[in-house]
């Protein structure tokens, strides 16, 4: 999608509209041909509807404000070496009104509230000046998405901060003074915003101005549902009583309506797998609710910052640079380890007969350069498998006794399967490419990586983190997630790329209504809609279960960017090699091709799969509401990992203390008096006023500050 010029109009709008604290809001330079007099014609609204689309770009496309705030200090991630926002995963003293910034990637609290305020403010212009708009259905379309990026933002920055400035009409001149609401005015401000967008927009067809636009009735039903559970869940415990049951029953109306317009693909790869370019039929897919969309212009904040990259371990570490170049050497370009997974998250799929652990991470790559080894029999060739990871069950014990690491050849001669399972019973991998597993002895792949050993979790021994504050704590080798990949970068190994990145999806949905049920005590429909999701992940009847098709497989084969020295990428159709490592971590199971659906909807609340059995056990779980709720959990994790909404939902149901510090080692600084909400930008504070311009006193400071920070 092609917005620059109205992209341009919106930045305007970040000088015109919302100027809170800062004067230097005013002073911007203004590099557009368009005065905020343009915004008195129908023309210049409808411009300014298109640069709502715009504006949320930095959500997914900057790691500072959107990755490390929406998926932080969670039980999913902890951090890799890479940690310039290492803040919002620990808790530490630095996540504090004013943040220490580590290096210029180091992301802030005052990033996030002033990008959500630059939306919110070219919102109101258009909320205000609608009326200008002479056609009925169009005017309609411009303050439906209007007050939907409105009502999204209050969203934001309430799950985000608890409570913030409800800025609902157009600042004239520099404002310093203003209202603090309360929790319970944030959320039915952001309700109400939404529930006028849900009742402006027409159905699921939405144009506007000749260009074809996403936001819809049902994006705005997932987030009418979502802003309603949250208002009626325990984070919001202290005033929510007596609206609780009629919230509840009006987000399942509007979860109801999404879930009847929209479809899920057949398949979780079709999401994300065979991405070939801007505009391509997954971009397209019915499923996806709300996406950052991105094309080929690769300047200034249309350029997202290739999210993909932050899953990635650090190759630079593993045995004689067997992947040629540190950065740019697999899909996804760099290898900025941000986000490692943890145990709990790579232990909670069942790996047999749950597809979506193989289509969601990444566990084959292979090398770019050719290396022989002076010790060992055969040299690995370009586009040979380089690094594996073995993901096995703390249970399994065929691997006890091999060395596992860097720089080691499996010489054992059961290794891999003599029948050769990696290819499956001796047929080649199902993939374009040459590069497959031998399925003999010595073959030579030089680093290998396991999750549990004797029954201990031995995924963090390699390669750990060693600081001065935490000591040994975490791996840089570890499994990434494959989702956002994109094969069409600004270059090579560039930060930028092309694809759009997906913020909201029909999956999310269905999980959101389940929990609904369940709060209204529906627990036979809640389990229906989670088999929804659990039979669409398993794996379906003749599905090759070794083949991987990461998210950009096309893409990375035709890239511009991928010069004749890198042949290996096209050869290959890509970095990954289509393939994965199922069969090795399930050693002992016979190649099949039979569907597991059935073993992925065989489960009762009282009798749960057994991944999740051994999760509440260490929760300390045993209500039927909480095992319910952490089943639920777990299965926001199986169908979510890596996407943007974990610690809202985490933070919404007040279960970080018991989930995230029992189930991620990283968290260690949890107070949950405090961390349940983000602190508020300190400079935003100390730029009020009262309302006779005098400045605040430091206990009017405090009282406007979350408490504890």
């Amino acid at each position: 999608m092609k917005l620059n010029k109205h992209i341009a109009i919106g930045i305007l709008l970040a000088a015109a509209g919302f100027t809170a604290c800062q004067s230097d809001f005013l002073d911007e330079e203004m590099t557009t041909d368009y005065s905020t007099q343009y915004f008195d014609t129908p023309e210049g609204i409808q411009s300014l509807t298109l640069s709502l689309y715009g504006h949320i770009r930095w959500i997914g496309g900057y790691e500072t404000q959107g990755y490390s705030a929406f998926m932080g200090g969670t039980d999913e991630f902890g951090g890799g070496t890479d940690q310039p926002n290492e803040m919002w995963n620990t808790y530490d003293v630095r996540m504090a009104p004013t943040w220490v910034t580590m290096n210029g990637n180091t992301g802030t609290n005052k990033h996030f509230w002033d990008e959500v305020y630059y939306g919110i403010a070219s919102a109101n212009i258009i909320i205000a000046k609608a009326g200008v708009i002479p056609d009925e259905a169009l005017r309609n379309s411009c303050l439906a998405q209007a007050y939907f990026l409105r009502g999204y933002n209050f969203y934001l920055l309430t799950s985000q901060f608890g409570h913030c400035v409800l800025q609902t009409q157009s600042a004239s001149g520099i404002v310093r003074n203003f209202e603090r609401a309360t929790s319970q005015q944030c959320w039915e401000q952001v309700i109400s915003d939404l529930r006028t967008a849900f009742g402006l927009f027409e159905g699921e067809t939405n144009s506007l101005a000749g260009v074809p636009v996403g936001w819809t009735k049902a994006t705005a039903g997932h987030f009418l549902a979502k802003a309603l559970l949250f208002a009626a869940s325990e984070r919001n415990a202290d005033w929510n009583s007596a609206v609780k049951e009629q919230y509840l029953r009006e987000a399942l109306e509007a979860a109801n309506y999404t879930i009847s317009a929209r479809s899920l693909e057949n398949d979780v790869i079709d999401v994300y797998g065979d991405w070939s370019g801007v505009n391509c039929p997954i971009e397209k897919s019915n499923e996806l609710l709300m996406v950052a969309a991105h094309d080929d212009n690769f300047s200034g904040r249309t350029a997202a910052r290739n999210p993909g990259a932050f899953f990635n371990p650090q190759f630079s570490n593993f045995a004689n640079t067997t992947l040629g170049t540190m950065r740019g050497c697999i899909t996804g370009g760099k290898d900025m380890q941000r986000f490692r997974p943890t145990e709990y998250t790579l232990s909670v799929f069942d790996n047999v007969n749950d597809a979506r652990l193989w289509k969601s991470f990444g566990t084959v790559y292979g090398t770019a350069v050719e290396y022989v080894g002076n010790e060992h029999t055969g040299p690995v060739h370009i586009g040979d498998p380089s690094i594996i990871f073995i993901i096995n069950k703390k249970d399994e014990h065929a691997y006890d006794k091999f060395t596992f690491g860097a720089a080691r050849y499996q010489t054992e001669s059961n290794f891999v399967d003599e029948a050769g399972r990696i290819p499956e019973a001796g047929r080649k991998q199902e993939h374009k490419g040459t590069s497959t597993f031998s399925g003999k002895p010595n073959q030579p792949i030089l680093n290998s990586w396991i999750l549990y050993q004797n029954g201990k979790f031995v995924g963090n021994d390699f390669g750990y983190i060693q600081t001065a504050a935490y000591g040994s704590r975490g791996s840089n080798m570890f499994p990434g997630v494959i989702k956002h990949t994109c094969g069409h970068l600004k270059g090579f190994s560039a930060d930028e790329g092309s694809r759009d990145i997906i913020l909201a999806r029909l999956a999310e949905t269905y999980l959101v209504r389940a929990e609904i049920k369940v709060r209204l005590n529906d627990y036979t429909g809640a389990k229906e809609d989670i088999n929804v999701l659990r039979k669409r992940g398993a794996w379906h009847q003749g599905e090759n279960r070794s083949y991987f098709v990461d998210g950009c497989y096309t893409a990375a084969a035709n890239s511009p960017h991928v010069t004749a020295k890198d042949t290996y990428v096209k050869a290959n159709d890509g970095w990954n090699l289509g393939m994965n490592t199922y069969y090795l971590s399930n050693p002992g199971l016979p190649v099949t091709y039979a569907s597991t659906e059935s073993e992925m909807t065989d489960w009762d609340w009282d009798k749960l799969p057994a991944e999740d059995e051994a999760i509440l056990a260490k929760l300390g779980v045993s209500s039927k509401f909480d095992r319910a709720l952490n089943f639920i959990l777990n299965e926001h994790t199986r169908e979510l990992v890596g996407e943007m909404v974990r610690w809202e939902h985490l933070s919404r149901t007040k279960t970080i203390e018991t989930r995230a510090v029992k189930l991620n080692p990283d968290v260690t600084f949890f107070d949950p008096a405090k961390h349940y909400v983000r602190p508020l930008p300190q400079d935003f504070i100390d730029n009020l006023q009262n309302p006779d311009g005098t400045n605040l006193s430091d206990s009017d400071k405090k009282a406007w500050q979350n408490p504890g920070y």
